[in-house]
Formats: C-alpha cells, sequence, structure tokens
C-alpha cells in the first residue's frame, strides 16, 4: 500500500460522498503525489471547475470506476528518475 498506482496527469474519480453534493463531478486530474501518512499514498487533485487542489489518500479514489492505472513498472521506473542535480555539469575555478 506503500507505492503510488497512479501518476500525475492521471484522471480518476473520487468515492461518493467526498464532493459537496451528489450532483457534482467526481472526476479529477492528479496534480502531484504526496510523500505516504502512515503507509498511505496521498495525491493532490484539481477538479476542472475550482481553482484549488484538494488532498486526498489512495482509499478516497473509486478504483472501478478511474481507468488510468499506472503499471508497477512504469511506477517503479518512476521512482529510480534519478536527481535533478547532475554532478558531471558542475564546475569549479580554481
Amino acid at each position: 500500500m506503500g507505492r503510488p498506482n497512479y501518476k500525475v496527469g492521471d484522471t480518476i474519480v473520487l468515492k461518493s460522498g467526498l464532493t459537496r453534493t451528489a450532483k457534482a463531478e467526481k472526476r479529477c486530474r492528479i496534480a502531484s503525489i504526496l510523500p505516504n501518512d502512515h503507509g498511505h499514498v496521498q495525491y493532490r487533485v484539481r477538479f476542472d471547475a475550482e481553482n484549488f487542489e484538494r488532498r486526498i489518500t489512495e482509499a478516497d479514489i473509486d478504483t472501478g470506476k478511474s481507468p488510468c492505472e499506472a503499471s508497477p513498472e512504469a511506477v517503479a521506473k518512476s521512482d529510480g528518475a534519478g536527481s535533478w542535480l547532475k554532478l558531471s555539469s558542475i564546475r569549479i575555478g580554481k
């Protein structure tokens, strides 16, 4: 349960009861993956009609209706993507 099943940019569907009204749109897009909280994967999501992001956990996602799920191989590759800092490109002046 500690690894994210979805990636940034995936469109997911939230379970009923998490939005304000029953008629509200439950489909949202993952904006970022947050650090785990006691083994629960957390995501920051955004609805198209809103100008702010919400924090949800993996348990809030309706997995039966969410079409885009990352494969475990893709998640494993993204975990070891490497650092943004390239040590070979640093020049030291003497």
